[in-house]
């Protein structure tokens, strides 16, 4: 068989990383001359022949032949391909395309021939002997080739018989994923599509997760991170961060939707999720159909875990209030049918909640503006009715039956709940009816300006700026003028200009005037 060797040269040959396309094409000539000269091939009629009529000196029987093999009608199979690299072997094949591509119509006749070969089962078995070659084709200058070169690499992984470590090791080994991402984003539009399919079906092996999702989110080759860099990286490449960033989004949209997935994987998406959609640019670069998908994907597993209370859930509510932070990530949340936003407001007012009501109170904080610049906070009309249309509807199921009761309620448990408490009344209060609803509750006005509320720094800083946010909403609404609220006002004002901790009172020294003691 002429090809096998080929194959033993390049199994067994030890071909550095570095090796260019010269160097590769060096060694593949070579292999050639080896393999045509050696005695497996003068006792065979077919090599003999072979040997007179093709020579890489000239493609024209390969160009002709390829030709005839891409553009067959119907599919092919293995025998078909077998019969082909009998006649052409891949070092071949791959050598004419590194060193012949100047001949006219050879490299778009052996790049789709190419991607036919690997298509089968057949073709696909012998990849992982030219790995090595894929890797350098990830690197060329061609974008068809580059293109080719991801589409090989989706073969192989969907080819793969046994979804094992061995796979991903290959993967590993050769380098194989980071050139993917700089063809995702350094590519034109075929092959940003190519490298992302490639991603996808690596995605499918739950050894390679953490490639793709490490647990450090600031390794450069994470894709969360990539994605969230869109906007300094392609400035140059525009269609690569649109594309990065929406089929990210599918990726983790499927992760997160597959129940037989790990918990601790969907965990993470989860966690990525709400890092990408809590950046204001992130929708610079994303259309909204692909942002509420994502956001339907995590309403869906949080309905599913609803009676749960499990690490998960958790993370799906910070998922939430981090896509929640930014002003488009609230308006989805707050307008999507049925709002996602109302697992965050369910569980903020859980009392049993434990985790995920503090979870869910740092959501409904970042949902509610407390983080964002004070011509954020408000916003739109839909969503804000929303925002309040959910705040009284849990109001009115509890037993607290207001919405100052259910603040009330989370000031008056343990200290952790208390700081979470104050960042959502930050944020609410900037809304006329909550600050009538805390104007309606003494206890709320005297739990913020009590100095002594608080014995750690960030709580009585989270305590302070609260009752400042408050006292602004106060000073510029009609409630300041009412006087029957006049003890509120001064209350608050005097409040603010304590300042955040307590100081105590400076006191002069008295004399003490006592009966004598007689000795």
């Amino acid at each position: 068989m002429v090809h096998s060797p080929f194959n033993f040269i390049f199994v067994h040959a030890s071909l550095p990383k570095f090796l260019s396309f010269t160097d590769v094409s060096a060694v593949l000539t070579l292999a050639l001359k080896i393999s045509l000269s050696s005695p497996l091939h003068s006792h065979s009629k077919q090599s003999t022949t072979m040997d007179e009529e093709f020579s890489l000196d000239d493609p024209t029987q390969l160009l002709e032949s390829a030709s005839n093999f891409a553009h067959h009608p119907g599919s092919l199979n293995d025998a078909a391909v077998k019969d082909f690299l009998d006649r052409f072997p891949l070092p071949v094949i791959i050598s004419a395309l590194q060193t012949k591509s100047d001949v006219p119509g050879l490299e778009n006749t052996l790049v789709a021939c190419l991607e036919r070969v690997f298509k089968t089962k057949y073709g696909a078995s012998l990849i992982p002997q030219y790995m090595t070659f894929v890797q350098v084709g990830l690197k060329a200058d061609s974008q068809i080739v580059r293109c080719l070169s991801c589409k090989t690499v989706s073969s192989f992984l969907k080819n793969f018989d046994d979804k094992s470590i061995y796979a991903i090791k290959l993967i590993i080994d050769c380098d194989i994923y980071p050139l993917l991402l700089d063809c995702r984003v350094n590519g034109d539009e075929q092959v940003a599509t190519a490298a992302i399919d490639a991603i996808k079906n690596l995605a499918q092996f739950p050894e390679a997760m953490g490639i793709i999702f490490p647990s450090n989110f600031n390794e450069a080759t994470h894709l969360g991170n990539v994605a969230s860099r869109c906007s300094s990286l392609l400035t140059e490449v525009q269609h690569g961060a649109q594309f990065l960033a929406r089929t990210t989004f599918q990726l983790l949209h499927s992760i997160i939707s597959n129940s037989s997935m790990e918990s601790i994987l969907r965990s993470r998406a989860l966690m990525i999720s709400g890092r990408l959609l809590s950046k204001e640019n992130i929708y610079m670069f994303v259309d909204e159909p692909s942002a509420k998908s994502l956001i339907s994907a995590i309403d869906v597993r949080l309905g599913l875990l609803d009676s749960q209370d499990t690490d998960e859930r958790e993370s799906a509510l910070e998922a939430l209030g981090g896509i929640g932070s930014s002003i488009q990530g609230a308006v989805l949340l707050l307008t999507s049918f049925p709002p996602a936003a109302r697992h965050i407001v369910h569980a903020a007012f859980d009392r049993q909640g434990g985790g995920k009501q503090l979870a869910a109170l740092h959501a409904l904080g970042n949902i509610v503006g407390e983080n964002r610049p004070e011509d954020g906070v408000i916003l739109n009309g839909d969503a804000e009715e929303s925002l309040r249309r959910l705040v009284y509807e849990v109001a009115s199921e509890s037993s607290k039956l207001t919405p100052s009761g259910l603040l009330l309620s989370v000031l008056q448990q343990a200290a952790e709940f208390r700081l979470a408490g104050y960042r959502v009344i930050t944020g609410l209060v900037a809304r006329v009816w909550c600050l009538m609803e805390i104007c309606s509750k003494p206890e709320i006005i005297s739990i913020v300006t009590d100095p002594t509320a608080e014995t750690t720094k960030i709580a009585m800083e989270a305590r302070y700026n609260c009752c400042k946010a408050i006292h602004k909403s106060f000073m510029s609404s009609k409630l300041v003028r009412d006087p029957a609220l006049s003890g509120i006002a001064g209350k608050l004002q005097e409040a603010v200009q304590r300042g955040p901790y307590l100081v105590r009172k400076h006191t002069e020294a008295t004399p003490v005037v006592m009966t004598a003691e007689r000795f």
